[in-house]
């Protein structure tokens, strides 16, 4: 399927038009004032519930890899799990698993 020049700008322009839009809903529109307690309470769980959406996809299926199952990753992704299921801390968490990642590739190759 192929696409003309005029559609593939006017996605990006009705995509970039849509993601101001809910920017301006919440920044424009009640930026300036506070929010109650119980959106300030859901709101610290975006991270959590982004942050699995992102990696789970280069665990399963890498890019690196070609979308071959890797033990490296998986192997890495565990170890990052207990990591911060240990430590509690998220900045000990990223460079633990960054490190065994880079560990389990020397060692499994």
């Amino acid at each position: 399927m192929s696409f003309t020049t005029f559609q593939i700008w006017t996605v990006i322009l009705a995509l970039g038009l849509g993601s101001f839009l809910l920017r301006l809903s919440f920044l424009g529109l009640i930026g300036s004032r506070s929010l109650p307690e119980w959106v300030l309470r859901h709101l610290r769980y975006t991270a959590v519930a982004v942050m699995p959406g992102m990696i789970t996809p280069m665990i399963l299926f890498p890019a690196a890899t070609e979308g071959a199952f890797d033990t490296v990753r998986l192997g890495a992704a565990l170890a990052t799990i207990a990591i911060s299921l240990w430590t509690r801390s998220a900045v000990l968490t990223i460079f633990g698993g960054a490190a065994v990642l880079f560990a389990l590739h020397f060692i499994i190759g």
